[in-house]
């Protein structure tokens, strides 16, 4: 690459990923010299980009925290708007950009002044914002160090509360963060388990990484999300809904935001919804939202729910007896 501004802004972006580049793996990637990378970086540098270098068989080039914003056209108070906006959409996990808040949170956060993190964070702790009742409050500032350890194959300790309440210390090698739309998910090889794991981020406490680096692992399910998903089915209870609904299957999409194949229209005006969930009250909830008739084929649990809830709000609103 003969062009120095294009090579050097292709140079930042590779550098803006979470992990550590060696120059030999740079000057590949851009096709020229070691000699080359290292002007460049030299340049990146004079132009106030804080690249640093470690020297070893694992060391290389990454860009960190400097003690000013890097030129990155964005003033303080665009970076700090910015930054409390992919918060609030990593940690509430809003369906579509989920990933993609994560991996831009963690990028931003990389390069942000100290006197800027604060902002950032007395603005989280000063702000509540509201959130689907099914929806897994998440630390923002968790996924964005299990997102690094994800990229730098980097080992983690951390605090676990279990399902039943217990808490234990976990060391494990992260492979992938997964959204479920309500829940964020980490998928690890537990080393004091000897065994994959899957982790809730919202049970997750004091995530840090120890500078270790995790070994070659072959996850056993094809990808992150399939592996996530069968742990999940596989642990009790799961109920598999059946409803169908007086109402056409895009509305009905657009509301609960579930995937196409979970909503199947069976006319214009009606459809049916196929639906897997851990919490009765969720998919109760979720139901009674869309605001139209509706008759539930399965699970008897989910019938007999909503026939207490029922109960409960009509002897609320006074309905007579």
């Amino acid at each position: 690459m003969t062009d120095t501004p294009a090579r050097l802004l292709t140079l930042l972006s590779l550098l803006q990923t979470p992990r550590e580049w060696s120059g030999t793996v740079l000057a590949e990637r851009l096709g020229v010299t070691t000699r080359t990378i290292r002007r460049d970086i030299e340049r990146l540098r004079e132009l106030g980009y804080p690249v640093q270098a470690s020297m070893g068989a694992e060391g290389g080039y990454r860009l960190v925290a400097g003690t000013a914003m890097p030129p990155l056209l964005l003033d303080d108070e665009e970076a700090v708007a910015i930054a409390v906006g992919l918060r609030n959409a990593a940690g509430l996990a809003v369906q579509g950009i989920e990933e993609a808040s994560v991996r831009a949170l963690t990028k931003l956060e990389q390069v942000l002044p100290s006197r800027l993190r604060r902002r950032v964070s007395a603005l989280g702790s000063a702000t509540v914002p509201m959130f689907d009742p099914g929806s897994a409050r998440v630390n923002p500032e968790h996924l964005a160090v299990l997102a690094a350890a994800v990229a730098n194959r980097e080992r983690v300790r951390f605090g676990y509360e279990a399902f039943d309440g217990a808490r234990t210390r976990r060391l494990a090698e992260p492979n992938r963060l997964v959204s479920s739309g309500r829940r964020w998910y980490l998928v690890a090889f537990d080393l004091d388990r000897d065994d994959w794991r899957i982790f809730r981020v919202d049970r997750i406490e004091e995530p840090r990484g120890i500078g270790v680096r995790s070994a070659e692992r072959t996850l056993p399910a094809a990808d992150a999300a399939e592996f996530v998903t069968s742990k999940l089915y596989s642990s009790a209870p799961t109920y598999q809904a059946v409803a169908t609904i007086h109402a056409p299957a895009g509305r009905v999409r657009g509301v609960l935001g579930d995937r196409p194949a979970d909503v199947e229209a069976v006319d214009e005006h009606t459809c049916r919804l196929r639906s897997h969930t851990d919490t009765l009250d969720w998919l109760a909830f979720r139901l009674a939202m869309l605001g139209c008739e509706f008759e539930v084929h399965s699970p008897p649990e989910l019938a007999e729910y909503l026939r207490e809830l029922a109960g409960r709000v009509s002897r609320a609103a006074g309905a007579p007896q």
